[in-house]
């Protein structure tokens, strides 16, 4: 059993993209099936595109964000549940003036990360 308070979690700048950061909220090493992490992208940021050799199940807790999953371009807001397939492309964009939040889960997998644009 593992119990855990996000506040107590650090958050960790990431390079790629403009405003982004992670909370490493459950590792690999720390639940049998999937990692849980968190992601914010501070209001006028973005993530570029990329792609992942692993699925993401995520769930928007705040914000919105102008969202492309291979040709498919949306607007995200909080509530919303999103399934990003193994390798396909896909980038954040913040919309308005908000951080746009999102729990992001992946398997516990090897997973291959390409920046396909900045």
């Amino acid at each position: 059993m593992i119990k855990k308070a996000v506040m107590d979690i650090a958050s960790i700048e990431q390079k790629a993209g403009k405003g982004v950061s992670m909370k490493m909220l459950l590792s690999g090493e720390e639940a049998e099936n999937f990692a849980m992490r968190q992601f914010t992208i501070k209001a006028g940021g973005y993530m570029p595109l990329h792609t992942n050799s692993v699925e993401h199940e995520q769930f928007v807790l705040q914000g919105r964000a102008k969202v492309t999953v291979g040709d498919e371009v949306f607007e995200a807001k909080k509530g919303d549940i999103l399934y990003i397939p193994a390798d396909a492309p896909h980038m954040y964009e913040t919309i308005g003036d908000e951080d746009y939040e999102f729990l992001c889960l992946v398997p516990k997998k090897e997973d291959t990360i390409s920046i396909l644009s900045c």
